[in-house]
């Protein structure tokens, strides 16, 4: 058994593997500080995050990963810290996170749109004033005077991401189109993509905290739309869209 103290998104989280690879994918977030709370994984779990793999390839015509035990223990361990943290406030989303001057952008989609692809053009078109927060799978904490973005180990795969928090300006559902359009949008607008990009806990009571914080991040940050291509015209159209 391995052990380590991590704190992600401002908790302090003991973890206790079978594997080390989990302590080397987290060491940039490495403390000394007392545990908030602790996970263990077990050999169950890492069968369940292989099963999931199986119907995920399977539902999407594919072959499953080639992926080793190691891997997937790093998945389990992310889940069971997801599945904690609306405990806190906090919810783990599936998006791409950029900051400029302080403030936090979030863009989210449907797999192979374009996230990653967006974010870049930010980094482009902003230079040294564009600092990627996270650019997979950010924490989000939500509370009744806004929203904050957490930068995580679990960054994808070009491993993007920076171990600060930022507050949340603006979250931006992308969908690709010809010409480059941002459009504030609605709450119900916006909330089917909200619940389908969100960590949704196994835990009924878990799910029920987690509902409660994605109605209150809807209430308290701004919601956009925007069509994009590939230019770089797509960035300094969704900052002038969202800057306020």
């Amino acid at each position: 058994m391995f052990r380590g103290i991590y704190k992600i998104a401002d908790k302090v989280i003991e973890v206790n593997s079978l594997y080390e690879d989990v302590h080397d994918y987290c060491k940039d977030y490495a403390s000394a500080e007392t545990p908030d709370f602790s996970v263990s994984i077990t050999q169950a779990d890492i069968d369940f995050e292989y099963q999931r793999e199986l119907r995920c390839a399977k539902a999407e015509g594919r072959e499953p990963l080639n992926s080793s035990d190691g891997y997937r223990e790093e998945l389990a361990v992310y889940r069971k810290i997801a599945e904690k943290m609306p405990d806190y406030d906090t919810v783990l989303f599936h998006g791409s996170a950029v900051a400029v001057e302080g403030q936090c952008f979030l863009f989210t989609a449907k797999s192979g749109t374009g996230k990653s692809t967006h974010t870049r053009l930010w980094r482009e078109y902003f230079g040294g004033r564009a600092v990627m927060v996270n650019d997979d799978k950010p924490l989000i904490r939500i509370t009744e005077s806004g929203a904050v973005v957490y930068g995580t180990p679990y960054d994808g795969k070009h491993r993007l991401s920076c171990n600060i928090s930022v507050p949340l300006k603006a979250l931006c559902i992308l969908i690709r189109g010809e010409k480059n359009r941002i459009v504030r949008i609605t709450k119900s607008e916006a909330y089917a993509m909200l619940l389908q990009q969100v960590y949704r806990p196994q835990s009924t009571v878990q799910m029920a905290k987690t509902l409660r914080l994605i109605d209150l991040l809807a209430e308290k940050t701004g919601l956009y739309r925007l069509e994009c291509n590939m230019d770089i015209e797509a960035a300094e159209v969704a900052y002038n869209g969202m800057k306020g």
